[in-house]
């Protein structure tokens, strides 16, 4: 991830469905559930991670079955112990937070856990050699060290609300991935953990297998082998699921929907943070204006989005905060506004020519909207936009590219994006948003530059007290009306499809990363077979 702003646990590649879709997952098992017990699971996934290193940013927000972090979530969200047998200890005015350590937890291969793999793994994430680029997300820490083998006491450099919410950061052996380099060593490929299952094979655009950790501190799962199929297409995934050759898997709600008359399947729903939204590079000859930019926020129809693309499985998007979050602006939302946009336009100087297009100066109001390859959901979202843009006099022509084609390309083109984290409001606005990480990997694609943006997220960072924060994130998200960078459109809610064959799936409201690591799988580890 990188940040995980656009594609997995880290950043994700894009998918070939074709390799993927002529070859059965189960490798030889019998299909899925190998003999129908219920012991094995094979499920559909959007994407595999470039790497399995936490060090590199896999797993970062939790729910990695090969690692743990210090601390957990549970279903609601809220912060249990994991590798720490308690909430932290905070101290010194927010300043220290300490753990103590679960006693008895060995990796995978039988060595103990100890802090100082807890120090390592911080460490080298906090290294500028390292390649993770959500390296920012941890800027509030001064220092880690051990206090003996069994606590580790994080000093910070001002207060930070949300750190506890940080450390679900996955831990890895200093013994196994200190002695490599963290960027090119063999631990991205073949990791060692802590967690509830063991990879036991990747074939890279393929599958992923994973067997059950008999050394897990929280007991073997009942669920012995997990397979994640990675099937970039949804269309192949969905005729997959309907052949018998997946267990699960995660699609968009129209393809979801005629499973829900299969009576052995079960369809899950979750809320997510999840966001779809237009990138306008600000060095784009046409996107750059703001006028542009201003037109198009006014000229979507996010509503008939909400109800034609998502069959009604989401809700609009007035900035990268869901409308249901306690943290978003009110006042914010507002209605489609074709004249207000035409208005906007007219003003900037941005007239009517050949073929209802604008232009000024000899420039036409045209530009291109990528979107990756296989991915339904935003085809549709691009498409939908560049219709809605049209009636304003704005030309966008929509793309289709494997994500290898769009990354050099986002600094110059819109990209149909996605984002949004749970947890705090700083976890997801930061890297999106701050003029810092402009151009950082996957971080601000558009390279968007506001001081007002940019003030508002070092105070909502910093701050600490809850009203202070409220008060910044509001002036952020009132400013991406004024002076938007994207155009947010939906938010959309994650649908997955399961055969019923197990007690204990549930879902967790969402991030964007979802389906490899979260859906009703989030808690493999505490399935049963039904009897």
């Amino acid at each position: 991830m990188t940040t995980r702003w656009i594609r997995g646990a880290a950043v994700a590649v894009a998918m070939a469905g074709g390799a993927a879709a002529c070859s059965a997952p189960g490798g030889g098992s019998g299909g899925p559930g190998g003999s129908g017990n219920g012991a094995s699971v094979v499920i559909g996934v959007a994407s595999e991670p470039d790497t399995l290193s936490p060090l590199l940013g896999y797993g970062k927000d939790g729910n990695s079955k090969i690692f743990d972090g210090l601390l957990a979530r549970d279903q609601d969200l809220k912060l249990a112990p994991a590798l720490a047998k308690a909430l932290p200890e905070v101290g010194d005015g927010g300043l220290t937070y300490t753990y103590t350590l679960r006693e008895g937890v060995e990796f995978s291969d039988g060595k103990p856990l100890t802090s100082a793999d807890v120090v390592f793994t911080y460490r080298t994430i906090l290294d500028g050699k390292t390649n993770n680029t959500a390296r920012s997300e941890l800027d509030a820490i001064e220092e880690v060290r051990a206090d003996g083998d069994g606590k580790v006491v994080f000093t910070l450099k001002y207060p930070y609300a949300p750190f506890a919410g940080r450390t679900v950061l996955p831990v890895v052996p200093e013994h196994a991935a200190g002695g490599q380099d963290p960027n090119t060593g063999s631990f991205n490929t073949e990791p060692i953990g802590t967690g509830p299952y063991v990879l036991s094979a990747w074939s890279k655009g393929e599958k992923l297998t994973f067997k059950a950790n008999p050394r897990y501190w929280g007991g073997a799962p009942a669920v012995r082998t997990v397979t994640m199929a990675v099937i970039g297409d949804d269309d192949v995934r969905a005729t997959r699921l309907r052949s018998g050759d997946l267990d699960g898997a995660v699609l968009p709600p129209n393809l979801a929907a005629p499973f829900a008359k299969d009576g052995d399947k079960k369809t899950y729903h979750a809320k997510s943070y999840d966001f779809r939204t237009v990138t306008l590079p600000t060095a784009g000859k046409v996107t750059g204006d703001r006028a542009i930019r201003q037109a198009l926020d006014a000229a979507v129809d996010r509503e008939a989005m909400v109800d034609k693309i998502l069959d009604g499985a989401g809700r609009p998007a007035y900035g990268p905060l869901p409308v249901d979050d306690l943290w978003f602006a009110r006042g914010i939302e507002r209605p489609r506004d074709l004249a207000k946009a035409q208005r906007i336009l007219e003003r900037a100087g941005w007239k009517t020519g050949a073929g209802g297009i604008r232009a000024k100066d000899g420039l036409r109001a045209a530009f291109t909207l990528l979107f990756p390859s296989g991915d339904k959901v935003r085809q549709d979202h691009a498409l939908a936009f560049a219709s809605d843009a049209k009636k304003a006099g704005i030309d966008v022509t929509a793309e289709s590219a494997p994500w290898e084609v769009i990354q050099p390309r986002m600094k110059d083109d819109a990209v149909l994006a996605g984002g949004g984290s749970t947890g705090d409001p700083d976890f997801g606005l930061y890297t999106l948003l701050h003029s810092s990480l402009a151009g950082n990997g996957y971080n601000n694609m558009g390279r968007y530059d506001s001081p007002v943006v940019d003030k508002a997220l070092d105070t909502g960072r910093r701050g600490q007290d809850e009203t202070t924060r409220k008060t910044a994130y509001d002036t952020l998200q009132r400013e991406l009306v004024k002076n938007p960078g994207s155009t947010f459109l939906t938010h959309i809610d994650h649908v997955y499809v399961l055969a019923d064959r197990w007690t204990g799936p549930t879902t967790q409201l969402e991030p964007h990363e979802h389906g490899f690591a979260s859906g009703p799988w989030w808690n493999l580890e505490d399935w049963r077979p039904k009897p």
